[in-house]
């Protein structure tokens, strides 16, 4: 990490914080978080303070602890870049002197842009090195970036843009989609998909319901996950990842879990989902699910996983193709849950509950036989979930095979 977004303060100037508070809030490029105080004092914060939203680089001064009664050693942040003396013009000039007249001072960042000159330069590629800044203090400036940046290609046929509303692209926006292309170019994805009889599921699931005194209720995805876990102990190569010129497998099954945020895709990741009993992962996936929405999800929860799930049922998707969540190997989508016609076992038209599962994965690492054999397995599963929970589920769910 060599910059983040300053989020704010989590303290207010004057209180005492003691070492191991939570100071303020910062977002990376993967999640949001707060910083502890490594000491104790009495906040301070500069008048000239960084904002909410202000792009900040590692290891940049934010505020001060004091002791008691210890003055501040300044009202402003120090360090700042003073204003560059600029000729002062003649009575006659009505024009302001040139970018070139406006020079960083000796000593100072020649490199030193405000956050929306380095979006600006992010965006249109250019080299921050090769401007002259206008700012005060030798500070580039967004205009100073646009300013050298050649006019989009023009066709004469073409029409004029539509006006519309523009929206910033986030930090954390920005590395999705990194992730996403990423995905794409270092994989050779094949999506799988075949419709299971989800009924024993379904009913599997009442049962948790209905069971008195159990605080927690697994969803359909803590469940498959479950399943997937005990699918992968027997295709390990679903669950591994490819590396350099050699396959790497896991030692232990952890499932990454897509959830949808307000602020964008973050995949959590439950670990050692095959050593945990159904409600220690649907214990652990709530608390992941509820801190990716609250912004309290920390880095380390989102790495390491070798699987991932991702539900998109609840919006009454039937089925899709999910993209790898690279460097993983597969990815597994869970359609809608829906009743419809089947033949059943005895040849009679019957209602049943189905689900469609869509298994992207990277045909570099696995062919498409060994992925359809894993997908067969996790459909057994799914239609007989009692049997490969049985230690599960004693006392809580039988056999719901009709």
């Amino acid at each position: 990490m060599g910059e983040g977004t300053f989020l704010g303060w989590l303290k207010k100037e004057g209180d005492a914080v003691k070492a191991g508070d939570p100071l303020f809030s910062v977002e990376s490029e993967k999640a949001a978080f707060d910083v502890d105080s490594t000491d104790a004092g009495i906040l301070s914060i500069p008048t000239n303070a960084l904002k909410p939203g202000d792009v900040v680089k590692v290891g940049c001064l934010l505020g001060y602890l004091l002791t008691e009664g210890e003055a501040a050693p300044g009202t402003a942040m120090p360090a700042s870049p003073a204003p560059v003396a600029i000729p002062e013009a003649s009575p006659r000039a009505e024009t302001p002197p040139p970018a070139s007249a406006i020079r960083p001072s000796p000593g100072v960042d020649r490199f030193a842009a405000s956050p929306r000159a380095r979006r600006a330069a992010k965006e249109l590629r250019v080299d921050l090195s090769e401007l002259q800044p206008t700012g005060q203090g030798g500070r580039i400036r967004e205009r100073d970036v646009r300013a050298v940046s050649p006019p989009p290609a023009t066709v004469a046929s073409a029409a004029p843009a539509a006006p519309g509303r523009e929206v910033p692209v986030t930090a954390q926006r920005r590395t999705i989609a990194e992730r996403m292309m990423s995905s794409l170019k270092n994989t050779a994805p094949v999506t799988l998909t075949c419709r299971c009889d989800a009924t024993n599921l379904v009913a599997l699931r009442s049962e948790y319901k209905l069971a008195a005194g159990n605080p927690i209720v697994p969803s359909f995805t803590d469940i498959i996950a479950k399943l997937a876990a005990i699918a992968l102990g027997s295709h390990p190569m679903l669950a591994g990842r490819w590396e350099g010129e050699r396959i790497l497998l896991p030692d232990a099954i952890h499932i990454g879990i897509a959830v949808d945020t307000g602020h964008g895709l973050l995949v959590p990741v439950v670990r050692n989902v095959s050593e945990l009993s159904l409600l220690e992962v649907s214990r652990r996936s709530r608390d992941l699910i509820e801190a990716a929405r609250s912004r309290r999800l920390k880095s380390d929860d989102m790495q390491g996983g070798c699987f991932t799930l991702s539900n998109l049922g609840g919006f009454g998707i039937e089925a899709f193709t999910p993209i790898i969540n690279y460097p993983e190997t597969a990815v597994l989508g869970l359609g809608a849950i829906l009743r419809a016609p089947a033949v059943l076992e005895d040849g009679q038209l019957g209602i049943r509950e189905q689900i469609t599962l869509s298994l992207t994965f990277d045909h570099r690492v696995v062919d498409g036989a060994p992925a359809a054999r894993f997908l067969q397995a996790l459909r057994q599963g799914i239609e007989k979930p009692a049997g490969w929970l049985s230690r599960e589920t004693e006392g809580i769910a039988h056999d719901h095979r009709k």
